[in-house]
């Protein structure tokens, strides 16, 4: 196996209590390389995202992410591992108590950023990433849904991390939106980082083309040949929060 995957599975099983969600899981992922995860739900999409950043304990197999083992993993690792992460929610999880900076400085402070000018460059500098450059002063109750989407991904860039990591990020977006976000994601792995996204919505299939993996009984399949130029079916109508399989963990225990 080349020496730069950033995540590097083989022969892995990811269970909970005595359920098996996936096994021989084989998986190579690089830098630059902007990765769709689908499948129905339940089938295992978050469960795998969440053995990326320690949240889920892989069962068997070997697997190592940004050259940690994560079967071997301990809890004192866990912090230093998802500082190279970033973490996109379907549900924002922005604090509502505290403007656009000032949630981004959080996230700074809490990952060891203490000098204050470099703190505000590094927000301006994220903030142009996203195209909010003006928003920085505003509370997250005074952001359409879009706007709150394009601060999370501010905030999952914060550190330059390796990977990013979005769970359903286009859920509760109108289409439009939701295409922009996307493309933005887009432009984030060409600048070099890995993006996986999980999505329901086979149109950005279509018009963003990258790798697609798919979770379908028991099994992680490549299928992006599958997406290579054919006509799809329509997009799904976005899901609720409730049908998720289960919520990805809580922003407070990702970037502490």
């Amino acid at each position: 196996m080349s020496d730069d995957a950033l995540i590097r599975y083989r022969n892995v099983e990811i269970r909970q209590q005595e359920l098996c969600i996936l096994e021989h899981v084989n998986l190579e992922l690089y830098p630059g390389e902007f990765v769709y995860l689908i499948g129905k739900v339940g089938s295992g999409k978050t469960s795998l995202l969440k053995t990326f950043y320690a949240e889920l304990d892989v069962a068997s197999g070997e697997a190592e992410v940004l050259g940690y083992n994560m079967t071997r993993m301990k809890r004192k690792h866990i912090p230093q591992l998802r500082r190279r992460q970033g973490i996109v929610f379907q549900d924002f999880q922005l604090l509502t108590d505290r403007s656009v900076n000032d949630n981004l400085e959080f996230v700074l402070r809490a990952t060891g950023w203490k000098n204050k000018e470099e703190i505000k460059e590094r927000i301006e500098e994220v903030l142009s990433l996203v195209g909010m450059s003006n928003k920085g002063y505003k509370f997250p109750n005074e952001l359409s849904g879009g706007e709150q989407q394009r601060i999370v991904i501010a905030r999952a860039v914060l550190n330059a991390p390796a990977i990013i990591l979005a769970d359903e990020p286009t859920g509760n977006l109108d289409v439009e939106t939701g295409r922009a976000i996307t493309e933005l994601l887009r432009d984030i792995s060409r600048a070099g980082s890995l993006v996986v996204m999980t999505t329901h919505n086979m149109n950005l299939l279509q018009e963003f083309p990258g790798k697609v993996l798919r979770c379908e009984e028991h099994q992680l399949l490549d299928v992006t040949a599958e997406y290579g130029g054919t006509q799809q079916e329509e997009a799904t109508e976005p899901h609720t929060e409730e049908e998720e399989e289960e919520p990805m963990a809580d922003q407070s225990d990702l970037f502490v």
